[in-house]
């Protein structure tokens, strides 16, 4: 029989670039492949395995879920969701909570409930930035400003201004009396782990005040304990009025939220949003597990274990300023910025058996389970400097 890189290429539709590298099972924060060789994950399913693969936690939550039921639908009360729900606004303080099966659909989801807000206002218009990334359906696409994923499949949702991030004129000059929401990722992953300045902040809530719009805060890659802190906006002065989740939230399982303040609570009437599949049991009870854990000292191991990556990063750059031009990030969501294409250093770190990704051409992306030691940081960083060496 072929291996799977040929069955692949023969039954799917060709949209994914994939690593030649057939899993075989995974653990902790390594996989390994179908011959037993071992990979440090660096990139954690895309920011998704919050604890590392096969969490035992994570496994016991979901075994004892799927005991008593998988799925019902959302014509029933079901304990996992609330109590997930219920975490969340413990955590958080948002009062309002609803489960979708990913960010993208979170995304949909907050920018109905931003129009819906809006219209009984006479406010439309929807306000992004360059570099963000949302999502893939429509909705999300819309809000972006990314060529290849768009390219020949509009048009697009009308009333959506992609402006420039960190440009304060900017936001100046087309934030106005129909600016319904503002939609930003504080710290930008697939645009290259970019963080939002502190004046650009600033100035956006201002223009809040004056203008009275929706802050939505995509936390997707950013939240669930991946900077040091619960949501990367708490970094800032802001409070936004919309965070949408995902990725880290479902330990591993298709899971997004809505949260949102209770003064949004009306905006929507029953019927008006829903989904077949969000807040499954099953993925809400993985998902608290994830929070167990952070609210049990993870969160503060992430802080810790982030700044001793972030401090072994700027020593490598300082080795090698011919071919690294900044590092970015905070927590464990980290950026090296290259002066060539982050594609060749992703392949020789292959080949060091360490899994990383290439954000925005030029940008070392990384993101590893939270549960990351610093002996495993050890082991990426002397992987990392023999790779440059070889470039």
């Amino acid at each position: 029989m072929d291996n799977l890189i040929n069955r692949e290429e023969k039954i799917f539709f060709q949209t994914y670039k994939r690593l030649h590298i057939e899993i075989d099972h995974a653990t902790g924060a390594r996989i390994f492949d179908k011959s037993g060789n071992s990979y440090l994950d660096f990139l954690g399913g895309i920011a998704v395995n919050a604890l590392g693969h096969c969490h035992p936690k994570t496994i016991i939550a979901i075994e004892n879920q799927i005991k008593k039921y998988s799925h019902v639908s959302n014509y029933f009360y079901q304990e996992p969701q609330i109590l997930l729900a219920e975490e969340l606004k413990r955590m958080t303080g948002f009062e309002r909570v609803f489960f979708s099966n990913s960010g993208t659909e979170a995304t949909d989801g907050a920018m109905k409930l931003c129009r819906k807000w809006g219209n009984q206002k006479g406010k439309t218009n929807l306000i992004s930035f360059t570099g963000g990334f949302h999502g893939r359906t429509y909705g999300a696409l819309s809000l972006m400003d990314k060529p290849l994923y768009k390219e020949g499949m509009g048009p697009y949702l009308e009333g959506c201004k992609i402006l420039e991030f960190n440009n304060v004129d900017d936001l100046k000059n087309n934030i106005d009396d129909n600016t319904t929401a503002v939609f930003l990722e504080f710290l930008q992953g697939e645009g290259g782990i970019v963080s939002a300045t502190q004046d650009f902040i600033a100035t956006l809530n201002e223009l809040k005040n004056k203008f009275d719009f929706l802050i939505v805060a995509d936390e997707i890659q950013s939240g669930i304990g991946r900077t040091g802190k619960f949501l990367a906006y708490e970094y800032y002065d802001i409070q936004p009025d919309i965070v949408t989740l995902a990725k880290g939230i479902g330990g591993g399982l298709p899971l997004g939220a809505i949260l949102g303040k209770e003064s949004l609570n009306s905006v929507w009437q029953k019927g008006q949003h829903g989904t077949t599949y969000g807040g499954n049991a099953v993925a809400c009870a993985a998902g608290l597990s994830v929070l167990d854990e952070l609210n049990n000292g993870l969160i503060e191991q992430v802080k810790r274990v982030g700044d001793y990556l972030g401090k072994e990063l700027q020593k490598v750059k300082q080795n090698y300023p011919d071919i690294i031009s900044e590092i970015r990030g905070i927590g464990l969501m980290r950026g090296v910025l290259l002066k060539i294409e982050a594609a060749l250093l992703v392949e020789k770190l292959v080949s060091k058996r360490v899994i990383t990704n290439a954000a925005s051409g030029k940008v070392l992306r990384l993101l590893p389970p939270l549960i990351i030691t610093e002996n495993e940081v050890d082991e990426f960083i002397s992987a990392l400097n023999q790779s440059l060496s070889e470039l």
